[in-house]
């Protein structure tokens, strides 16, 4: 029998090894580019992972025009408000306005006494303009303190400044946002796994039963010199907790659960049951049920994902 071989665990390019500052990660606008004026990103929930009944359309599909089973995740995305604008100027924040006057806010923010007296038609010479949004997460019944997330928009600076002045105060819908794309990436935090052993973390080999000290870890740490453990070397530590992106999700099915209730009669395992909007999208994304989430327009779309065309006959 051949030597058993895996693919190495513990890749380098993800270093430090420890867990994320915040929930939701920050994002490079500049990289993402879109021709449809608007908001670039939404906050989603994940409520699990399922299988879909669907039926492939895909052109050249092995499948085509066949009814099929595909794996699939389920986020609830609640309805957002703006919390507060950002004028930059230079990629610095030239000035801020703040808005969101809800109550939830109280638990995630300091809201300041006095209303910003700043009108956002005064405000010149700056170049970009970026607004900070909340998530209305008691619509979905999971917890009561909103999450916040900074998100760029996309068009000219005439239509992001009208953008803004005609959602002031007003809830936006996500999926109107989603409704005309058929990628996105998904950016947030895996399963934390707490600390644990290099065999495990990096996926390195058992050592012999007779070995002296100890069979789940490395048999060196390194060279004598240089005189130090080297950063490769795989040791004990954090795994989980880390921010990742899953790349060109294909979206499945999005809606509101008034329009189409994809429920099961006892709610989702340790979620329970959708009450606003969600997104069907294939394969699976990072982190554990309620886990934050941030679906934003595709970085780099690739000719596979984007052809691919399914239609949602019924969750399994």
């Amino acid at each position: 029998m051949g030597a058993r071989s895996q693919l190495r665990s513990g890749s380098l390019q993800f270093w430090p090894r420890k867990k994320a500052r915040k929930f939701i990660p920050s994002v490079n606008w500049d990289a993402i580019s879109s021709d449809k004026p608007g908001l670039m990103g939404v906050i989603g929930y994940k409520v699990g992972m399922s299988s879909a009944y669907v039926k492939d359309l895909t052109p050249n599909s092995l499948t085509k025009d066949k009814k099929i089973v595909i794996p699939v995740s389920v986020i609830e995305i609640p309805s957002i408000k703006i919390f507060s604008v950002r004028f930059y100027k230079n990629n610095i924040v030239m000035k801020e306005i703040i808005i969101g006057e809800d109550k939830e806010l109280k638990r995630k923010v300091k809201l300041p006494k006095e209303k910003s007296k700043l009108e956002i038609d005064n405000i010149k010479d700056y170049d970009d303009i970026k607004v900070i949004i909340y998530s209305l997460v008691r619509k979905a019944r999971i917890k009561k303190t909103p999450d916040l997330a900074e998100i760029a928009l996309s068009g000219s600076l005439d239509e992001k400044l009208k953008f803004v002045k005609e959602n002031l105060g007003k809830e936006i819908s996500p999926v109107e946002i989603l409704k005309d794309i058929s990628l996105v990436d998904i950016r947030g935090l895996t399963k934390g796994k707490g600390i644990q052993g290099p065999v495990k973390r990096f996926g390195i080999k058992l050592k012999s039963h007779k070995s002296e000290k100890g069979q789940r870890r490395p048999g060196s740490l390194g060279p004598w010199h240089p005189a130090h453990v080297l950063f490769m070397a795989p040791m004990a530590g954090q795994l989980g907790m880390f921010t990742r992106i899953q790349y060109n999700s294909k979206i499945i099915s999005l809606g509101k659960i008034t329009e189409k209730d994809i429920n099961p009669k006892q709610g989702w395992e340790n979620y329970g049951k959708i009450n606003s909007e969600y997104i069907i999208l294939q394969g699976s994304t990072p982190g554990t049920e309620k886990r934050q989430l941030l679906l934003t327009l595709p970085l780099r779309k690739t000719k596979k994902q984007v052809k691919k065309k399914f239609e949602l006959i019924k969750l399994v």
